[in-house]
């Protein structure tokens, strides 16, 4: 059986994409949860994963790094991963790229943290482009394949490569024109996220960086985790 090695579940956006697409898709994994450490978490994550990051998948004795690379990874032994059909699984797989490689004023300026709930600072020039990029990119795919999901009518690799944007939706406000207004709302209903978002409201753990992180990007309205 693989084993997955993922941080915690109110912070680990990374963690969360290969989590949930595995989840979704019934593919049996192991589940081990290494809480980040107080500053560099490298050493402590050295021990099973090569680079010192989660997540990392585990499958006999083989560590796979990278959500990206674990997806495709994934992809050459399981149907469902990407779509069938060649133009939908080639538009899914840039997509993906572009979320795994871009979107930096997102990521930092509202970092995950499933279980709070911000009043954000005004948006930057930088982050409105992100916003506005990401309805573009999923009023696209909606269109193109039909939804309910970005490429086609079931969940993949492509809309878990947005799940953890679904939840600092949530978390910050963001809204989106089109047919990309409800999607968040559509990841946050399916089974496996709320399975995870339980998890990380459950979580005791407090790591300062994150932590301070999220209280850079704006006001604390409500925090919705178990008392740490």
């Amino acid at each position: 059986m693989y084993v997955l090695h993922i941080g915690n579940k109110n912070y680990s956006s990374w963690s969360l994409r290969p989590w949930v697409l595995m989840r979704a898709l019934g593919i049996r994994f192991e589940e081990r949860l290494t809480p980040f450490p107080t500053g560099s978490s490298f050493s402590l994550f050295r021990s099973f994963s090569p680079n010192g990051r989660v997540p990392c998948l585990i499958d006999d004795g083989w560590a796979v790094w990278d959500s990206l690379s674990i997806i495709e990874y994934l992809a050459e032994r399981h149907e469902g991963v990407w779509p069938a059909d060649p133009k939908a699984r080639a538009w899914a797989r840039s997509g993906a790229a572009e979320m795994h490689s871009s979107f930096t004023a997102l990521r930092n300026l509202c970092p995950m943290s499933c279980g709070v709930r911000v009043e954000p600072l005004p948006m930057s020039d930088a982050l409105k482009h992100d916003i506005f990029r990401l309805g573009d990119l999923w009023n696209d795919g909606l269109a193109r394949f039909g939804g309910p999901f970005l490429a086609g009518d079931s969940f993949g690799a492509v809309d878990a490569f947005f799940a953890p944007v679904a939840f600092r939706a949530q978390s910050y406000g963001l809204t989106f024109e089109g047919a990309a207004a409800a999607y968040p709302k559509r990841l946050l209903d399916l089974p496996a996220m709320r399975e995870w978002y339980a998890a990380g409201l459950a979580e005791t753990w407090r790591e300062p960086d994150h932590e301070a992180e999220v209280r850079a990007s704006g006001t604390i309205i409500q925090d919705l985790r178990a008392t740490a």
